[in-house]
């Protein structure tokens, strides 16, 4: 029998999308920024009538999307823009932070000041695309990284001192927007994708499972009057395959796995302003100029030629198209079940969803696990429903449908049911388990994913990054999302390493057996090794040393070999999966006891380490010749006597061919390197860094605005200019004579090893020498070249190449594990930005996804007159607080003037505004204001002068 229960309801909001476009787009929202909005009525919060606040009744949204930064929403912006066009739907855009550590190709402008300047471009581009709704967390933008848990430690680290997680920000903006779908980005370690990216797709994904949970975060709940909601689908941003152009794009494209579910929007529908969507879109990006992105090329002008925005579904609770359907090729596809209600589908509300509890998603070759289909009726019945399982090929579910009868609204009902493999089921396939939805009120379709093991397995170990991911989709429970990183094992060409196998017992049996590793040519590993016996469900690692044979084998990106690990039982039974080795390159760093001249001429004798390929690209557009870009680097290391003093040094001779200089930067600007030609030292003195907040990193512009060379680090142990950060460090450039006709140049270093993050492990030290080329003015870089070259190499330390320090001995007093990194921590609050005050006046939502200030602490503007040279503005006050005040001008996006009061008493009060001489105070500037109330909630007001 089906199992009831009653379920709290999350109502749909009784408003259609359908048919709403044609009038938004006549009004020329689709290009509007947010706008001064009108006084809003009063609340429990405690606005009063003629005030224009934060307090009234918040936005309610459609759909939200969740980045990292300004500008990750950007290649979406055709498929919001072309629903809100078709639907009305509404969207909106949670952005973690503003992107301060980023790049600024058209200033010099770091920290708070870049951040303002990134939302104020998110803004305007966003606003091609019809949405309206931005909402920044005010977490910063440390640097590149590929590391998740990098990303929480900085994002959380201000938690001790009780500020709330930025999950529990997520999940207040999503009750209080109510958006039915999440949009996000993938939480992947994937190789080069960005630490920050990942952390946000994961607090879209947990913000999907928590916000309708009332015991998660229940003071948003009893204290501020929020109330639970689940939106119906989460989706990742992007498709795991090979894409397809034209308008069939949504069907033409090629998934890597099959069982996922992706939907395509078409780029090449007409926008109202008779150009493609995908125009528009280009439009938008090129509206973050201090990201470079201005200089994009137009997209081709036949619509043909353009691709879809893809969208893949992580988790959904209401029902789907069916894969494959016509419907199921629409534009509105993702929304379907959310937000659109199809032909012959179940009312808005329905919720329908495929469980598969814990590891049950997992199954032998013949082999069964219970899987669980759950129906829920929203505001309308769903009479005489019934469930039917679409088992893959050759699979077998007892029952196959089952009677589910009448469903009363706000009633969940769950039947289960056990799902039987085929016996010739191919381990390390993945299957799509659906389940049909038929009721007298229409029906539906859901999915869930399902893996082929064998009983007993033998996996390369995970990186621990993957490993620390794979164990989070376990726990948030998202199955699709595990398994979905390769897993890798790097050596060095010519050397060895163990490689550890983890061996599992799926198996109802103790097991014991053997596991082999089949290497290709050009490796030999050890014979096979022996495991167990191993209890059911135990795992065990077994380490198989390989090593690689061949000197001459390619490395770097053209070195990824595959690797088949075999593990057979102690009764015959074998199983197999595949992994890949990673070969880097390898170099010995000799000793010399004549230390460097560094003044960019290499004397003979004066660098004899070996002469290493530098001119490999990992990103970018490929080299013309030689001539055009290409490089040469020498290491070898010097210390004074013994090397116990300390002073030991490694030495660099770097010899960059370049045909065109980039942009010359002033040394003020030196920090963000990739902009323009220049060189980047990595170093990972210990061989096993995780990311690279462990690591030594060192920039060099060969030239500045004012003449000589600069440095700094970055993205490392330790940020900021090189004078501050890297003490004792020498660096020299020779620049070539430009009547040769070459922008080449030569870069001597020496760094004290003493500034490293840790002693140096003279066996496994980590090296990558990368060089970046910019053949323009505009503060973009085109070619990233380098020793050990794989995409977004210098966030993956472990893949940069091996050197061996021949005849080192580290001091003593060298620390083994890594000294603490100083990691940036100051990054733009919304209260400092003027948008992200007017944002919170235009729809009602707190700061920041901070809670509100309550009816007992809040302040406002009353109104704002200007006088002689100073602008007045009138507050009333219920409690202590600071108020920051803004005159904001509108038109040219920049603030005219501030102020920071401290309010101690309730009542009424003036202030003055000091205007800079000069300042014109027009028609587009008002004043904003952000209360801190002195418990910590804060209120936006504004008010326009008069």
């Amino acid at each position: 029998m089906p199992g009831r229960r009653p379920t709290p309801r999350t109502p749909r909001r009784g408003r259609s999308v359908a048919g709403a476009a044609a009038a938004v787009l006549a009004a020329g929202l689709l290009a509007a920024t947010p706008a001064a909005a009108g006084g809003y009525p009063p609340s429990g919060r405690g606005a009063p009538p003629d005030a224009t606040t934060s307090a009234g009744a918040p936005v309610d949204l459609d759909v939200m999307f969740v980045g990292a930064h300004p500008d990750d929403e950007a290649s979406l912006l055709s498929t919001l823009g072309q629903w809100r066009e078709d639907l009305g739907v509404r969207s909106g855009v949670i952005t973690v932070t503003r992107g301060e550590g980023g790049g600024n190709a058209v200033g010099t402008e770091e920290g708070p000041e870049l951040g303002l300047l990134r939302e104020v471009e998110e803004r305007r581009a966003v606003g091609l695309g019809g949405v309206e709704n931005i909402y920044n967390l005010d977490e910063v933008d440390f640097y590149y990284t590929v590391s998740a848990p990098l990303t929480q430690e900085v994002w959380s680290g201000d938690e001790a001192e009780g500020a709330e997680s930025v999950l529990e920000k997520v999940v207040r903006v999503v009750r209080t927007t109510r958006p039915e779908v999440l949009v996000t980005m993938d939480p992947a370690p994937s190789p080069g994708n960005h630490g920050h990216h990942q952390e946000a797709a994961r607090l879209a994904m947990e913000a999907y499972r928590l916000a309708g949970d009332p015991s998660v975060f229940p003071d948003q709940i009893t204290e501020e009057g929020l109330e639970p909601f689940s939106p119906g689908r989460v989706l990742q941003r992007g498709l795991r395959g090979t894409p397809a152009t034209g308008p069939s794009c949504s069907t033409g494209a090629t998934q890597t796995d099959p069982s996922q579910t992706v939907y395509g929007v078409w780029a090449g529908r007409t926008a109202p302003d008779g150009r493609t969507w995908g125009a528009v879109e280009r439009d938008a990006q090129r509206q973050y100029v201090s990201q470079g992105w201005g200089v994009f090329p137009d997209v081709p002008a036949d619509p043909d030629a353009l691709g879809c925005d893809y969208l893949t579904e992580v988790a959904a609770r209401v029902p789907s198209a069916v894969p494959g359907s016509d419907a199921a090729a629409r534009p509105d596809a993702a929304l379907q079940g959310a937000l659109v209600r199809g032909e012959d589908a179940a009312p808005l509300g329905t919720g329908l969803e495929v469980r598969a509890e814990g590891d049950a998603w997992r199954v032998v070759p013949g082999g069964t696990t219970e899987v669980s289909v759950a129906v829920r009726a929203g505001e309308e019945p769903l009479p005489a429903a019934s469930v039917t399982l679409d088992q893959p090929a050759g699979w077998t579910a007892a029952p196959a449908t089952t009677e589910v009868g009448d469903v009363a609204p706000g009633e969940e009902v769950v039947v289960a049911a056990t799902l039987t493999a085929p016996a010739d089921a191919v381990a390390g396939t993945r299957v799509r388990l659906g389940a049909g939805l038929t009721s007298g009120a229409g029906g539906g379709y859901a999915a869930q994913v399902l893996a082929v093991v064998a009983p007993v397995r033998g996996e390369v170990a995970p990186l621990p990054q993957v490993a620390e991911a794979e164990a989070w989709a376990a726990e948030v429970g998202l199955p699709w999302l595990q398994g979905s990183v390769r897993r890798v094992a790097t050596l060095p060409v010519g050397g060895s390493e163990v490689v550890d196998v983890v061996v599992t017992n799926a198996d109802d049996e103790p097991q014991q057996g053997s596991v082999a590793l089949d290497v290709p040519e050009g490796f030999t590993a050890e014979d096979a090794v022996g495991f167990g016996p191993l209890a059911p469900g135990e795992q065990a690692v077994v380490p198989v040393t390989v090593t690689s044979t061949d000197p001459a084998a390619p490395t770097s990106a053209d070195g990824q070999y595959p690797l088949v690990v075999t593990t057979t039982t102690a009764d015959g039974r074998t199983g197999t999966t595949t992994a890949a080795l990673e070969l880097v390159p390898a170099t010995t760093v000799p000793r010399t006891d004549v230390p460097a001249v560094v003044d960019g001429v290499a004397e003979e004798g004066e660098h004899p380490g070996e002469v290493l390929d530098v001119s490999r690209v990992w990103e970018g557009t490929a080299c013309a010749s030689a001539a055009d870009c290409s490089a040469t680097a020498q290491v070898s290391w010097h210390a004074p006597g013994d090397g116990s003093s300390g002073d030991d040094v490694l030495q660099l001779l770097v010899r960059v061919e370049d045909d065109v200089r980039g942009t010359v930067l002033p040394a003020a600007d030196c920090k963000r390197h990739w902009r323009t030609d220049s060189v980047e030292i990595a170093v990972d003195p210990r061989g096993d860094a995780e990311n690279t907040a462990s690591t030594f990193k060192l920039a060099v512009l060969p030239t500045t605005v004012e003449g000589d060379p600069c440095f700094s680090r970055d993205a490392d142990n330790r940020q900021g200019p090189g004078e501050e950060t890297a003490p004792g460090t020498e660096v020299a450039v020779v620049l070539d004579d430009p009547s040769t006709g070459s922008a080449g140049y030569t870069l001597e270093a020496s760094i004290p090893m003493a500034l490293l993050p840790a002693a140096v492990d003279p066996a496994e030290m980590g090296l990558d020498v990368l060089v970046y080329d910019s053949d323009t003015q505009d503060r973009t870089g085109q070619t990233r070249l380098g020793w050990s070259t794989w995409p977004g190499v210098q966030g993956d330390p472990y893949r940069w190449g091996r050197a061996t320090l021949e005849g080192y001995v580290a001091p003593a007093d060298r620390p083994v594990e890594p000294v603490a990194p100083e990691l940036p921590r100051t990054g733009l609050r919304s209260v400092d930005s003027p948008p992200s005050i007017a944002q919170a006046v235009q729809d009602d939502v707190a700061l920041a996804g901070g809670e509100a200030a309550t009816a007992r602490e809040a302040a406002w503007l009353t109104g704002a007159r200007v006088r002689r040279d100073a602008v007045v503005a009138s507050v009333r006050a219920r409690g202590p607080g600071e108020l920051r005040l803004w005159v904001w001008d509108d038109e040219a996006a920049e603030v005219v003037a501030s102020r920071v009061v401290e309010i101690s008493r309730s009542g009424p009060s003036r202030w003055w505004v000091d205007l800079p001489e000069g300042a014109d105070v027009g028609a587009s500037t008002r004043v904003l204001a952000a209360w801190t109330a002195a418990g910590g909630g804060t209120l936006a007001s504004e008010a326009p002068l008069r």
